[in-house]
């Protein structure tokens, strides 16, 4: 039985596929297209997955939407009752709604020629999708469930509990009360307006001081109610512009959205930061007191679930799942002592949870399948990267790139490892795209991380971003221990945890200003060939960890040979690994 799972007419579009409960293949739209967080209809990524199948869409048995334009309706009448947003607002969301509805019909033009597509549609609320998404595929067979994001079909915070295949949904905080939107107005305010920068400012949080905190817990307050409807949290209606024309764009292109800050949190904090204004200490301070304003929010919810739930596991999804730093808090701030985030935890992993809610719960079948590597995307054969190589063959001699194959792997890592100790900047491509936002080992670019100038080497060179965003550790599972002052599997780079404070200066290009660490743990069984790099790498420097970063200039990770190959020609990248041939530009190698 095939499932075809799908985020769509939404940021973060993508589309999965599932066979008699197993994942199969999974992609982001964006890696198609090329331009990032891209909103619509999946349907690139869709064929991706038929294909990766070897089926046609008439196999599908079911398709899953991670929408449900029916789920909480009667809430959104009484809001519209009572806050009577624009005329434009209600039209917006009522053309994104109808979307939803005719998926059938858009699938159809697009992917069967007109014809009729059989598979019934099922519409999973959005937030059940988020919390499917984490469970379904977690190793736990019970768990505390918490979905936490801007909002979606009405809802900003969901949380429940979970065992085996049935979800129980204890809680439902509705908008426009939302984390997500707290974090992405003060966001908006610092200056950063694409889609998706809120990763920016937790970024920028550890430069600064919580100066702001007071302000903060004026524009979002916690609550100790237990009623089942009474939110944990409420936001200050003033700060915020949701009941405005706040202009949406999810069609077919690069998501925006308007300002949702209103004039009253200016007047609160002060003028906010034009884009490309120097970043000042106030700016600094202003990030630090979101962040820490966003902690003890969270925790405040996850320490009531906690208390309501008694349980011992945790798993969390949602777009707010993506903030690591406050993930990697949860064993000293809660009683948690196991937590379990899917490699897509944002909109994207919608698709995920979407197909997984409908084999497990709607068609009662038992919780069978473990997510343990996030690498679902498409792969490549030899075949198809020596035409591209050939292809861009005047290319690679105009830049002195020499080309060699390399038949073993033990060699293709020793010669990688080699290179980066000796400071190259290294595009490694290998096997199948990861699934989610994060390089993870197979499309990342690699480096020495005992370079105390290594990140500004990678800005020069390549990645051409803020000085202040920390670049990642990934680590052999076994050596965390040692280097990291908390001890636990991070697969999918989703927690930050503190460098021991005797290895900071042994890895100053992965440790941030704080002295943390975006970590990646790596084992043989999640991907032998990236987990035997770092292995060759610490035989050479005694150091068993690499800086990981996107393999990417300003644009979605890397998907095919092709891209890897653009960025490698049109940035100053010194060596690229491209599954087993490594190409070396001898002319601009960094000594």
């Amino acid at each position: 039985m095939y499932i075809l799972g799908i985020n769509s007419c939404h940021a973060d579009s993508s589309a999965c596929l599932i066979k008699d409960g197993r994942l199969i293949a999974a992609a982001e739209e964006e890696r198609f297209t090329r331009t990032k967080h891209w909103a619509g209809v999946p349907t690139q990524a869709i064929l991706y997955c038929l294909t990766d199948a070897d089926i046609s869409i008439d196999s599908i048995d079911y398709i899953a939407v991670n929408r449900n334009p029916r789920a909480n309706f009667t809430k959104k009448i009484m809001f519209a009752l009572s806050k009577r947003p624009s005329f434009k607002l209600i039209v917006d969301r009522l053309n994104n709604v109808s979307k939803i509805k005719d998926i059938k019909e858009v699938l159809s033009d697009k992917l069967a020629g007109g014809g009729e597509i059989k598979a019934p549609v099922y519409n999973v609320e959005h937030h059940i999708a988020h919390l499917a998404s984490s469970f379904y595929v977690s190793p736990f067979d019970e768990a505390a469930v918490v979905s936490v994001d801007g909002f979606g079909d009405f809802v900003g915070l969901m949380w429940g509990m979970a065992e085996k295949s049935k979800i129980k949904v204890i809680h439902r905080t509705f908008f426009p009360h939302s984390l997500g939107l707290f974090y992405l107005a003060l966001t908006q305010y610092l200056g950063f307006l694409k889609y998706g920068d809120e990763y920016k400012v937790m970024g920028l949080a550890p430069y600064g001081e919580p100066e702001f905190l007071g302000p903060m817990r004026t524009i979002i307050k916690t609550s100790n109610k237990v009623e089942q409807d009474a939110p944990l949290f409420e936001m200050a209606g003033d700060y915020f512009n949701y009941d405005k024309n706040i202009a949406m764009t999810w069609d077919n292109g690069e998501p925006k959205m308007g300002i949702v800050f209103s004039p009253e949190l200016e007047e609160l904090l002060g003028p906010c930061r034009k884009t490309g204004e120097e970043i000042s200490r106030r700016h600094k301070n202003i990030a630090a007191s979101l962040q820490k304003r966003y902690e003890e929010v969270f925790f405040h919810v996850l320490n009531h679930v906690h208390k309501q739930t008694k349980a011992r596991n945790l798993c969390i999804a949602g777009g707010c799942a993506m903030n690591s730093v406050a993930n990697g808090k949860i064993f000293r701030q809660t009683p948690f002592r196991r937590v379990y985030i899917q490699a897509a935890a944002g909109d994207a992993g919608g698709a995920l949870g979407a197909a997984y809610y409908l084999w497990n719960e709607i068609l009662n079948q038992p919780k069978s399948f473990v997510m343990k590597n996030a690498f679902w995307g498409p792969a490549f054969c030899n075949g198809e990267i020596e035409k591209e190589l050939e292809l861009k063959s005047t290319k690679l001699e105009e830049n002195g790139c020499t080309i060699e194959k390399i038949g073993d792997e033990n060699e293709l890592c020793r010669k990688t490892a080699a290179y980066i100790a000796d400071a190259k900047v290294v595009g490694w491509f290998q096997g199948r795209m990861e699934w989610g936002p994060r390089a993870l080992g197979n499309r990342s670019i690699v480096c020495d991380p005992r370079r105390a100038d290594m990140k500004e080497i990678l800005n020069l060179k390549i990645k051409r971003r803020e000085s202040f965003r920390p670049f990642a550790p990934s680590i052999l599972r076994e050596s965390v221990k040692d280097w990291f002052k908390t001890d636990y599997d991070v697969p999918f780079m989703l927690q930050v945890y503190q460098i021991k404070e005797d290895k900071q200066k042994e890895i100053p290009a992965v440790t941030h200003v704080n002295g943390s660490g975006r970590l990646q743990t790596v084992t043989q069984e999640q991907n032998p060939l990236y987990y035997k790099l770092i292995k060759e790498f610490e035989k050479v420097t005694e150091v068993p960890i690499v800086l990981n970063t996107s393999f990417n200039e300003n644009e979605p990770i890397v998907c095919k040979p092709k891209e890897a190959l653009d960025c490698f020609l049109r940035t100053n990248m010194d060596v690229l690994v491209l599954s087993n041939y490594i190409l070396h530009r001898n002319n601009l190698g960094r000594k």
